[in-house]
């Protein structure tokens, strides 16, 4: 136990709860009032525009998830079976989902140690090999991990020498740049995700962008199933049920208004979490790479099981019974059941950084409402913990 208060008297501290501003409701009511409640309306359209606007885009789309957005951008490169699409290995399912969605395999790819991102290393060792081979993949999915931009200068490189299209997974680094320009716009197609746990949320939906505008009408196209400009109901292509609600566009816009403001706090979260732990030498975290700034959407950890006395899942288990939300790091696609089989490229021989990430990282509660108080409350209850397994361990000597 983390502290003398009993479980029940405390309230609970989630890794990353939504986070409204207030002002969702005028932007509902307004739908509501102008019964613009289908998957059209003044608040998609205005979204749309405020995203683009925002990164810098030519052009957005909204839909009904980041997943539905990459599977949108496959479709839009005629990704089919057969094919193959490299891959980050270190992200959540979502990422390579749709690969298989759309009848092809991914082939995935190791993380680097600057940002834990897809590696240009591994990735010219698969590009080599797939041009070996007369194969070269349809497409890369780069994603950005807890809000830190990959190298994208280096992958950018190699993916236009093999003129390979990029979409960029940046479900979790909305309002994060690189070089001073933001997430999602380096590659053909960049994805968003709202989802309820983002820095900014639409309870559920996401975004594909790109400086295609044509490619995008398609996107609107196919994400409402298809339907040919008839007056009766005619498809002669393959469609998708992905549109946004106008009523969730509303949410989108009143937290876009606030999405700097968001960054600002998780930032200032992590840089708490750093001070508080920088006399600790057994505990290290995500690094930003240098002319980046990343989002900091979940501050992720690195514990040494040796130094600190203690393994993942016990400090998992001391949040835990704390009433304290932490999770442990992605597990890397390439170690998951449905996956098994799919060639994965290491960043160095004989050793994966990304399952050497998975086994010894954890994110912390991060979200942009926490107070100072819920923050003292997580490093009291790891500190507990620290010294606890330290004297234990001197006792044991």
């Amino acid at each position: 136990m983390c502290s003398d208060v009993s479980v029940n008297e405390m309230k609970r501290i989630y890794l990353s709860p939504p986070h409204m501003s207030g002002k969702e409701r005028f932007y509902i009511d307004q739908a509501f009032e102008s019964n613009w409640i289908a998957p059209l309306g003044p608040n998609i359209d205005a979204f749309e525009k405020q995203i683009a606007s925002y990164t810098g885009a030519a052009d957005a789309v909204a839909l009904s998830s980041g997943t539905a957005a990459i599977h949108l951008s496959l479709q839009l490169l005629g990704v089919g079976a057969g094919d193959t699409v490299f891959c980050s290995s270190f992200t959540f399912v979502a990422s390579a989902n749709p690969i298989r969605y759309s009848g092809a395999e991914p082939v995935f790819i190791d993380s680097e140690p600057e940002t834990w991102n897809m590696s240009p290393q591994a990735l010219r060792m698969a590009f080599e090999d797939a041009n070996r081979h007369g194969k070269l993949p349809k497409a890369v999915i780069v994603v950005h991990l807890y809000g830190q931009i990959a190298k994208m200068d280096e992958i950018i490189e190699l993916c236009e020498q093999y003129e390979v299209p990029i979409i960029e997974d940046a479900a979790e680094s909305l309002g994060s740049t690189y070089k001073g320009k933001q997430s999602g716009t380096f590659g053909k197609f960049g994805i968003f995700s709202f989802n309820g746990n983002k820095i900014i949320t639409t309870s559920g939906g996401g975004m594909l962008i790109s400086d295609d505008v044509e490619l995008l009408k398609k996107a609107r196209f196919l994400a409402t199933q298809a339907r040919d400009a008839a007056a009766h109901y005619q498809h002669s292509h393959l469609g998708f049920n992905y549109r946004m609600s106008n009523i969730l566009a509303g949410v989108g816009r009143a937290q876009l208004e606030v999405l700097d403001e968001r960054v600002a706090a998780r930032r200032a979260i992590y840089e708490n979490y750093v001070g508080a732990f920088s006399e600790r030498s057994g505990i290290s975290f995500m690094p930003e790479l240098s002319n980046t700034r990343s989002n900091r959407w979940l501050t992720a950890a690195l514990i040494d099981e040796h130094e600190m006395n203690t393994t993942i899942p016990e400090l998992l288990d001391a949040l835990s019974a704390a009433n304290i939300e932490a999770r442990p790091l992605w597990k890397p696609l390439h170690l998951q059941p449905l996956f098994e089989g799919s060639r994965f490229y290491s960043h160095t021989e004989g050793a994966s950084l990304c399952e050497q990430l998975f086994q010894s990282g954890i994110c912390l509660p991060s979200g942009s409402s926490m107070t100072v108080v819920d923050q003292v409350r997580v490093v009291d209850c790891m500190n507990n913990l620290f010294n606890s397994s330290a004297e234990s361990s001197a006792q044991s000597a």
